[in-house]
């Protein structure tokens, strides 16, 4: 089975469990995300990571705890050197696509680097479409490995808003190393 068709099973049955627990709200969103940690030499991390994500309207929806929302189990180690960890998170809806990610660490615990590789995110919603945003990271998130910030931001909004064309394809946000600055691409 592929990793899209894998997704999209885990997203279908998180969505059903949210509709059958009646006490949510119904303008809700289910967002799953896939975090890759590098496979760098201690690219893993103990500290604890939080996201914001974004859309180009500039609505956002913020997850202090990324850990607490985690599908692979109480007693798993998150943030390992190249694994893919996934998280699903009930909360407000904000526009779609997503193009927007800050990603931060708190830089706590005895491993406190994290070398972030990607995060891949799918929302999906009431009367609204499935959308899917990657967002390459590629970097360090460490004070003492470059670029020595405990926080990443993609920002391909600008991008996204220069593109009127719909498709199926996921939305991808990469950060231009040589430029400073963040592309976005499809």
């Amino acid at each position: 089975m592929s990793n899209s068709h894998f997704s999209f099973i885990i997203l279908l049955l998180f969505i059903f469990m949210v509709a059958a627990s009646g006490d949510s709200k119904s303008d809700d969103c289910v967002y799953t995300l896939y975090v890759k940690t590098g496979s760098i030499i201690k690219a893993g991390t103990d500290s604890k990571i939080s996201i914001t994500l974004g859309d180009a309207q500039g609505k956002s929806v913020s997850i202090p705890d990324l850990e607490r929302w985690g599908l692979m189990g109480s007693n798993y180690d998150y943030y390992e050197r190249s694994n893919q960890d996934i998280f699903t998170v009930r909360a407000p809806c904000v526009g779609g696509p997503l193009c927007r990610i800050n990603v931060t660490s708190d830089g706590s615990g005895d491993h406190h680097g994290w070398y972030c590789d990607y995060v891949e995110v799918t929302s999906t919603g009431p009367h609204k479409g499935c959308s899917q945003t990657i967002f390459y990271v590629d970097q360090w998130l460490a004070k003492d490995a470059p670029p020595y910030q405990l926080t990443a931001i993609l920002d391909g909004c600008s991008q996204l808003q220069l593109q009127q064309k719909k498709t199926t394809e996921p939305f991808v946000v990469r950060k231009h190393q040589e430029e400073g600055g963040v592309a976005a691409a499809q």
